[in-house]
């Protein structure tokens, strides 16, 4: 066979790229200039502001709340125990996803030297201590992505388990973060801070992505009680601010059970996340059944598919991938929805916020701490996006 002619490559200079997009006539000259304006104007005001006149020593003195909240300070190893369960992990996960390739460059070792010097200044108001620490995971995340791509090259089907892993490590953490059998309990109404955040938010999206997908099954149903039971409950959710449903989860929830039951709070509140996500991820999922061509459907059952294997394996994978942004950005404002926690009396990472401003010392520090929450929201939420374009891109290959 010969050798494929492979499509020309054009590499263009900076100043021609520059000139074609930038400077291309009179009117986009313009709008550059004055978009460049523009962001000096705010770029420098922000920097003055930030080296000038914020004080960001609200930010070193309150970083165990911001995180921990009012875990007991006697039980913070549990904390530092779980980060770095979840570092190594993640570096494992790493090493074994990308076992092929080479791991590090200098973009991601200055990035790690960076992120190290910049934990390590944080966390020195704490304590020294929590500064090694904090050092010493970091180390550990680098060491354990060497050490998943040496698992990987031996055992290369093990990355399909490593969703199976992490949520099994979920309930491990779970379980330590608690406590239960030798370990001395911490209620979950205690748990305060980043720490609630992520719990709630972790917890509502496991529990509202398989909801979400019974519900758009039943919608599409053609036995007319689950067809209309479940539009029913889509349709009356989708209609309801998510502030009311928590209300009604803290307040309703505890007359409709026996005298004897009381749940939780923090329970009463991922019940109430998971029924309103599930209605808007049944309709994302929802228009990718509706994408799947009939004809495979019909394919699959004329190969003997029972309509169970017809659903698992034809119509669900190909449904899914389908909708994988929409299915992520409902998990990002799920994750952003928590701040409402602080409305309805939790203390999450807002409401840990706002009981700092509270405190007379840090009074006026409003766009410090408000910064500071942004930047961790962001974060995540990015994280979230780069995962799901990660995982598009293994999909379409």
């Amino acid at each position: 066979m010969p050798n494929p002619i492979l499509p020309p490559v054009y590499r263009i200079s900076l100043l021609t790229w520059i000139k074609k997009n930038l400077f291309s006539n009179w009117y986009n000259s313009l709008l550059t200039i004055l978009s460049l304006l523009l962001l000096y104007w705010i770029s420098s005001g922000l920097f003055h502001w930030s080296f000038t006149q914020a004080k960001w020593g609200v930010i070193g003195a309150n970083l165990r709340l911001f995180f921990v909240g009012r875990y007991p300070i006697d039980l913070l190893w549990r904390t530092w125990l779980s980060l770095g369960i979840i570092i190594t992990l993640g570096g494992l996960s790493w090493g074994i996803l990308y076992c092929k390739i080479k791991l590090f460059n200098p973009f991601i070792i200055s990035f790690f030297a960076v992120l190290a010097v910049v934990c390590s200044l944080l966390a020195i108001p704490i304590s020294i201590q929590s500064s090694m620490i904090l050092l010493g995971l970091l180390i550990l995340l680098p060491i354990s992505a060497l050490g998943g791509q040496q698992i990987g090259q031996k055992l290369p089907h093990l990355g399909t388990w490593l969703g199976l892993i992490w949520l099994l490590t979920f309930f491990v953490l779970l379980w330590l973060l608690q406590g239960g059998l030798f370990l001395q309990t911490v209620r979950l109404d205690d748990l305060s801070g980043l720490i609630l955040t992520l719990l709630t938010a972790i917890v509502s999206i496991i529990l509202s992505f398989p909801f979400g997908v019974l519900l758009a099954l039943g919608r599409q149903s053609d036995l007319l009680v689950i067809r209309w039971l479940s539009i029913t409950y889509i349709e009356l959710i989708r209609g309801l601010p998510l502030i009311g449903i928590l209300f009604m989860a803290q307040v309703m929830l505890p007359l409709v059970l026996p005298m004897d039951v009381r749940v939780d709070r923090v329970i009463r509140a991922i019940a109430g996340l998971t029924l309103f996500s599930a209605a808007y991820l049944a309709e994302n999922v929802r228009g990718g059944l509706q994408s799947i061509p009939k004809g495979q459907i019909e394919a699959a059952k004329a190969l003997g598919l029972n309509p169970i294997f017809v659903l698992t394996f034809v119509v669900l994978p190909q449904a899914l991938k389908a909708v994988i942004p929409a299915i992520v950005g409902q998990f990002i404002s799920l994750f952003k929805d928590t701040s409402l926690l602080a409305i309805v009396g939790l203390v999450d990472l807002l409401g840990m916020s706002q009981s700092i401003l509270a405190n007379p010392k840090f009074i006026g520090r409003y766009a410090e701490v408000y910064l500071f929450i942004a930047a961790i929201y962001w974060v995540f939420c990015y994280s979230m996006s780069v995962a799901s374009r990660k995982l598009e891109q293994k999909l379409t290959k």
